[in-house]
Parts: structure tokens; sequence; C-alpha cells
């Protein structure tokens, strides 16, 4: 496992500073450690310091993966976070946008949400905001970006794409074998 070189951290710390916003500095610094990412075979891994410093004694080819893969990078150097990030991020995010319950199914498939699927919407969330998806049970479904903002989104016809899918829980079942 490598550290990230300076144009990737700078990638990813946009990326994640789109979805939750200045709680990056509580993503790394935790009360339970102090956390770090690091990438491997173009992956980025959330992996606290303890264990990374348990699995050097391991080599390039033996080891598999360390920590919580939070996305993978493209050959064009774009990122992309995985499902696997959901549960690290959903927490801090400060964008939220609620399904309602008759369109989850239709998000999990992979489909974007127009304005009749949306339940709530947080205020004051702009165009192409990084936003995390949930059910109206307060379940995190998955990532996306907004299509249109908050203001617009109250006066869009009903079938206009609100939100666009970027990844969901469902990915776990389709893409298995090469999730991680």
């Amino acid at each position: 496992m490598k550290r990230l070189s300076d144009e990737r951290a700078k990638i990813l710390f946009e990326k994640l500073s789109k979805y939750i916003g200045t709680n990056v500095k509580q993503l790394i610094d935790r009360p339970d450690g102090t956390y770090c990412f690091r990438e491997h075979k173009d992956r980025v891994y959330y992996v606290s310091e303890r264990i990374l410093k348990l699995s050097e004694c391991f080599g390039y080819k033996q080891l598999v993966c360390v920590g919580t893969c939070f996305g993978k990078f493209s050959k064009t150097n774009k990122l992309k976070f995985q499902i696997t990030a959901l549960n690290y991020l959903a927490p801090y995010a400060q964008y939220k946008v609620w399904v309602k319950s008759s369109f989850e199914q239709q998000f999990l498939y992979g489909n974007h949400i127009p304005k009749t699927g949306l339940g709530r919407i947080t205020e004051n969330a702009g165009q192409y905001q990084g936003v995390v998806v949930y059910s109206m049970n307060d379940l995190p479904l998955g990532f996306g970006v907004l299509a249109r903002s908050t203001t617009d989104c109250k006066t869009a016809d009903p079938l206009t794409t609100v939100c666009f899918h970027q990844s969901d829980i469902g990915e776990y079942i389709r893409t298995e074998e090469t999730l991680f």
C-alpha cells in the first residue's frame, strides 16, 4: 500500500468535500484513532494507521486489501466512489435526498431520480452538488449528484431528473466480483 500522490490526494479530497464538505477532518481524526487513505492497485482505501503498520510486513503481491475501499481511479485519473464508502460518508453528509418508497427499487436498479420519486431534499443544495440518497426510513441507499438546485426542483416538471445516480447498495449484488 502506498501513499496517494499529491495529484490523486487532491482529487480525493475535492471529491470528499463535494459530498461531506468540511467534515473531512472528522473522517480522518476520529475518536477511535487516526485514519488515513492509501492506494493499492488504483483503488483508494480508508484504513486505521494502527492496522496499516501491521500490514507493512506483507508484500505487495500478497496483499489483497487493507481497510475499506472508498473508490477507484480510472485510467483518466478520475475517482469514482464505490458503495463500500457509504457507511463512512453518510453520517457526515451535508446534503441529502430522500426517495419515496415507491421509487427505492428503481434507484437500486441504477436509475436516476425524477421529481416524482423525490420525497425530501436538503435546503440550499446547489446544482451538481454531491448528495447521499436515503430511503424515507433514513436508510442510506447510495450516492448521487443533483441535476437541479433545491429551488429549481420546486418548479420543475414532474418527469424531470433531479438527481443523477452515482452508486447504490444494489452494487453489492450487481458487481460482486469486481467490487474489491
